[in-house]
Order: structure tokens, then C-alpha cells, then sequence
């Protein structure tokens, strides 16, 4: 795996890495191919069958039934897939120990390559143990939030948790809605956006 300007190793597999190390590379690649074309198309249509999802894949039917029976399932280990993604950008990015500003661009591009390999909507997670490893990840980036208040990046006095929903929408507008921008173009956007829109009077 390589790793982009700003450090942040640029996955380009969908498969969390706890699974990839026990995988055979056709396995994975098949996986791969499946987490991908599956969140492209629930995201689009959440009634996409797995049969179409395993076709718009290149991937046998069976293949996929093998490892998920239910369309459901499937949307389940997207779901995870994301979070341990997203989790590996939270830690890679050091928003506790990088200057501010590096911590948010590194976060940023991160997120921005994520979203776009796995475009669902994590607040969608419907089981007890994602949603709490998305609430943990939230608050991961509301203290990174209160740091930067503290190092006067961005000003105090903002409704709680105002700061952290601005980027979190943010990163998904640069994701999804400006296609044309590299990763890293859409993280520049983001954070210009967030540190002039919330910079101290």
C-alpha cells in the first residue's frame, strides 16, 4: 500500500486489513470487488439485490452467497468495512500529537478517499456494537475539536458539537458532490472552509 502527500496510506482494498493478512489475493480481490460495488449500489438503492450486486461486480452469485446470505448482511460488513477505515484514518491522522492544521488535512483527505471507495452512510449502522464505535469516533473528533478551539484555530463559544458536524458534512460534500477534486484538493477545500467560516473574531 502507498502512501499519499500528507502520510496517510491510500487503501486502495475495501477489506479490512484484520481479514486481508489471512486471505488469498483472488479471495480478497473478489471481497474487494463485492464491499465496493455493494455500497456503491445500496447507497444508490437500498433494495439492490445481491444477485445484481455480485454481477455489477464481476463476481459469481455463489461466490457471494458463500459469505453473506442476506442483502443485509452484505450491508453489515460494508458498514464495518467503513468503520475500520475510518478508524485507521482517526489514528493515522494524530489528532492529538500533529499541529492542528496537519491533523485536519491529514483527517480530511482520509476520510474524503473513504467515502468515495465506500459511499454509505455509517449513521446507518443498525447493530448495538457499530453504532457505538461510531459514537466513539465522534467523540474522538469532538475533543479534537475542543483542541482546536484551545489552540485558537477556530473560536469558542459555537453550539456544542457544532464544530465537528460542520466537518463531518464537509468531508461528505468534497466526497460526493465535487467529484472533479483529488482527495487532497477537496481536503484543502475543507479545511479552508472550516478554519476561515470558524476562525476567531
Amino acid at each position: 500500500m502507498k502512501r499519499n502527500r500528507m502520510g496517510i496510506i491510500d487503501g486502495s482494498s475495501a477489506v479490512p486489513r484484520r481479514l486481508r493478512v489471512t486471505m488469498r489475493a483472488d479471495a480478497e480481490r473478489n471481497l474487494d470487488a463485492v464491499l465496493r460495488t455493494g455500497a456503491r449500489l445500496l447507497a444508490a438503492d437500498p433494495g439492490a439485490s445481491i444477485a445484481a450486486i455480485a454481477a455489477a461486480a464481476g463476481v459469481d452469485r455463489r461466490t457471494v452467497y458463500r459469505r453473506f446470505t442476506t442483502r443485509e448482511e452484505l450491508l453489515a460488513a460494508v458498514h464495518t468495512a467503513k468503520l475500520d477505515a475510518c478508524e485507521q484514518v482517526v489514528t493515522e491522522a494524530r489528532l492529538t500529537e500533529a499541529p492542528v492544521l496537519v491533523a485536519l488535512h491529514r483527517y480530511a483527505e482520509g476520510v474524503i478517499a473513504v467515502s468515495r471507495r465506500l459511499p454509505v452512510d455509517v449513521r446507518q449502522v443498525r447493530d448495538e456494537a457499530g453504532a457505538d464505535r461510531l459514537r466513539r469516533l465522534m467523540e474522538r473528533l469532538d475533543g479534537f475539536m475542543d483542541r482546536a478551539v484551545r489552540e485558537g484555530v477556530i473560536r469558542p463559544g459555537l453550539p456544542d458539537r457544532w464544530a465537528r458536524s460542520l466537518l463531518v458534512q464537509l468531508t461528505a460534500m468534497a466526497a460526493h458532490e465535487m467529484p472533479e477534486l483529488t482527495n487532497a484538493q477537496g481536503a484543502d477545500m475543507v479545511v479552508e472552509s472550516l478554519t476561515k467560516g470558524l476562525r476567531p473574531a
